[in-house]
């Protein structure tokens, strides 16, 4: 098998398993759990709304499309980010992450992500007013490969990648465990790869369901005095399963010499349409504009149906707007650090404010 039917055979592949994604029906709403493995924590891709599938990379890639993996600058790339989700609420999301190449077209990832509750007041009938404090535990890890094939040329042309994650949900007394998986493909062609489409799966995976003492209570035999512990069998639920499918395009301008065939300014055009099996499906835009790849203003919008209307408001309004700091450790060298800042406009609560720092080695 050469590689382009290798290509061919796994497009088709996470096409056929899209059909999943489509599955959803308007009866389905709401019925997913674990929908942390919707939240970003990463800034530079929040900033653009998460609509990214056919342009992000590096660490951010496990969060929309492990195919990306291996597009970064260098051949490491360490980040960690904090979130500050819906200000007012208390809760923070904290993400970390490594991206390595390994050989010559392959990248291996790893990321993590936690969300912060604070800590809350635990009460009985009893004790209303509470007698001690617990905090829930929510967090996500996952592990993905990303593959790179090149023409004959040798330009980076098409990438695939799959991403497997564990997703742990724990309060005091009870907890529940679930795998999940997701697959992409992104393509870029053009005389200055300037052209990238995406297509990502993600989040399917195993039902997931609450176990644990929290679920058991002491009740009274009917014909006795015998007490008995009870257990209440609690449902299953599904992760939040989602299709990507996205384009964007860079628009390149001046070259800023001759000799030296690079260029001073990029304008880059984001839009995605994302089809959820629980949810209702979105679509949207972004735009981000970079000054010597040091310094990136970025902004986008997503909209779903009836959003804005009384009875089916969101908390988001869909704006989203951010900024990235990009700097090399010398100069015309790969290995630089950056610093990403997103805010997102929320319709209650206080927005939403998100921060990362980025290392290329």
């Amino acid at each position: 098998m050469n590689r382009l039917t290798s290509i061919v055979v796994i497009f088709l592949a996470v096409v056929l398993m899209s059909n999943t994604a489509w599955a959803g029906n308007p009866d389905r709403q709401g019925e997913a759990g674990a929908y942390e493995l919707l939240l970003n924590p990463w800034a530079r891709s929040a900033g653009l709304n998460g609509l990214v599938v056919s342009s992000v990379g590096g660490v951010e890639a496990l969060r929309f499309n492990p195919a990306g993996l291996g597009r970064m600058h260098g051949n490491t790339e360490v980040s960690i980010a904090h979130t500050q989700y819906l200000v007012g609420t208390g809760l923070n999301l904290n993400a970390g992450g490594l991206a390595q190449k390994v050989g010559k077209d392959g990248t291996i990832g790893l990321s993590l992500m936690s969300i912060g509750f604070g800590d809350i007041p635990l009460t009985t009938t009893n004790q209303p007013d509470g007698f001690a404090t617990f905090s829930p535990s929510f967090f996500n890890i996952g592990i993905g490969y990303s593959h790179m094939f090149r023409d004959k040329d040798g330009n980076e042309k098409i990438s695939v990648g799959v991403a497997v994650r564990v997703v742990s949900e724990s309060i005091s007394n009870a907890s529940a465990m679930g795998v999940c998986f997701d697959a992409g493909v992104q393509y870029v062609t053009g005389a200055k790869k300037q052209i990238k489409f995406g297509l990502a799966l993600r989040n399917i995976g195993t039902k997931m369901k609450f176990q644990g003492d929290g679920l058991a209570f002491v009740g009274i035999a009917p014909n006795g005095s015998t007490p008995l512990t009870v257990e209440e069998r609690a449902a299953g639920f599904e992760t939040p399963s989602l299709l990507h499918i996205g384009a964007s395009y860079d628009f390149l301008f001046p070259k800023e010499t001759e000799a030296k065939q690079g260029y001073t300014n990029r304008l880059s055009v984001n839009a995605m349409f994302t089809a959820n099996s629980f949810s209702r499906d979105q679509f949207g835009l972004g735009l981000e504009y970079a000054f010597r790849e040091m310094f990136m203003v970025r902004t986008g919008f997503r909209y779903e149906n009836m959003m804005f209307s009384d009875a089916n408001r969101t908390v988001s309004t869909g704006f989203t707007a951010g900024a990235s700091i990009q700097i090399p450790f010398k100069k015309e060298s790969n290995k630089k650090i950056a610093f990403d800042y997103a805010f997102e406009l929320t319709q209650a609560f206080q927005g939403t404010h998100s921060l990362s720092l980025r290392l290329n080695l």
